[in-house]
């Protein structure tokens, strides 16, 4: 999840201490155990995503919920109130989808029942100030987890239906409210501030675009318009050389050669850009389009390799942030499960390597400063990324 430079200028002043310390080592196999599978192969994949959801078991709170709803690092002490108990909210609707396409066991169900039950109970997010409208990941995930959770049988019985369609209309009802005048879905407004914000994302709003779809066909939204305008939005910032806008300028950005939508900039846009409008059924995006995308991604990854774990928003290369580490590698599982079958194991195989090598020791992950909610939502991407595959 991404913020705008301007939006953390407090954490630019601040010192650059927070980098995650080195990981304890890993004890080796007793004598006479079997070599650990390749980290590129299904077992060491399906090895990891076990991993990963017992530490949701393991550290879910009493009430369902994951971390802290409150400001847990001096870092983020610039965002309002409100913003960070939004993004524990989207965090928590990306690890009720890790645990809900998991292989369930009894422990996993039970973490499965009280995240889906502590997300149709929560408060609502709303907007924490005139400018700050992070509310709007609490939405794009929630509804995100409710379009999914309503189609599974598991969750179509009297007990569960109508909460589940509840809040799912709510979280869909919020994004239709605060869709921008171009089409798009953003986190931020700038002066004069209004009610429906002005600022929109390529990647914020792709990645809510196929759940949109989905909300149409349970009735949740009133009309296609907000899915069509949403279409057009990531559409429209779609760019020659393959890489996506971070957002819809009229004027692009033309810094030099080392910006955002340089495609070294743009290494997980492309993938969740390609991947949502092949999803509403864009005919322009083609295998040749998510291959070429898929390309780029592994071509370039060190930019967003080098960029993990900098405490500091967009420091890195191209304006890579921290940040973007783990949201790329899901989308990227994502578009890959849409090339032919026959081409799928070998990028499958070069993404689990990415994954897992950056797996902790107790099977979470994380890749900008290590509050709760990125540590929940670091975990979350990495599972959903490597379940892609399996």
């Amino acid at each position: 999840m991404t913020r705008r430079p301007f939006a953390a200028a407090l954490l630019l002043a601040l010192p650059a201490f927070a980098q995650e310390p080195p990981p304890p080592p890993v004890p080796p196999p007793p004598a006479g155990a079997a070599p650990a599978p390749a980290r590129s192969s299904r077992e060491a994949a399906l090895a990891g995503v076990d991993r990963a959801l017992d530490f949701f078991v393991r550290t879910q709170n009493p009430d369902g919920s994951w971390g802290s709803t409150s400001c847990d690092t001096t870092f983020e002490m610039s965002f309002s109130v409100e913003t960070h108990y939004a993004w524990n909210v989207a965090a928590h609707g990306l690890a009720t989808l890790a645990l809900l396409r998991a292989r369930e066991t009894p422990e996993r169900r039970a973490c499965l029942d009280r995240a889906v039950r502590w997300l149709c109970d929560c408060r609502m997010t709303m907007r924490g100030s005139n400018w700050d409208n992070d509310a709007v990941w609490g939405w794009l995930y929630g509804a995100v987890a409710t379009t999914e959770i309503a189609q599974d049988p598991r969750f179509s019985t009297d007990e569960w239906r109508g909460p589940v369609v509840a809040r799912g209309r709510e979280f869909v009802g919020w994004l239709w409210k605060n869709q921008e005048p171009n089409g798009g879905f953003g986190y931020y407004d700038d002066p004069p501030h209004t009610r429906r914000p002005k600022w929109g994302t390529s990647f914020s709003t792709a990645a809510v675009l196929p759940a949109l779809g989905i909300a149409l066909q349970l009735g949740w939204l009133p009309d296609a318009r907000t899915r069509d305008r949403a279409a057009d939005y990531v559409r429209r910032c779609r760019l020659p050389n393959g890489a996506y806008a971070y957002d819809l300028t009229p004027i692009p950005r033309i810094d030099g050669g080392e910006g955002i939508n340089d495609v070294k900039g743009s290494l997980g846009r492309i993938q969740i850009g390609n991947w949502a409008l092949c999803r509403a059924g864009d005919p322009s995006i083609t295998d040749a389009v998510i291959r070429k995308g898929l390309e780029q991604f592994f071509e370039h990854h060190k930019f967003l390799a080098v960029a993990r774990m900098r405490p500091r928003p967009h420091e890195a290369y191209y304006a890579n942030a921290g940040y973007f580490y783990f949201f790329a590698h899901c989308y990227a599982g994502f578009a890959i499960e849409l090339l032919p079958p026959a081409e799928r194991e070998g990028f499958r195989e070069r993404l689990r390597r990415k994954v897992l090598e950056t797996q902790r020791a107790d099977g979470s992950y994380c890749d900008f400063l290590g509050a709760s909610y990125m540590v929940t939502s670091s975990t979350a991407f990495a599972t959903l990324a490597l379940q892609a595959g399996l």
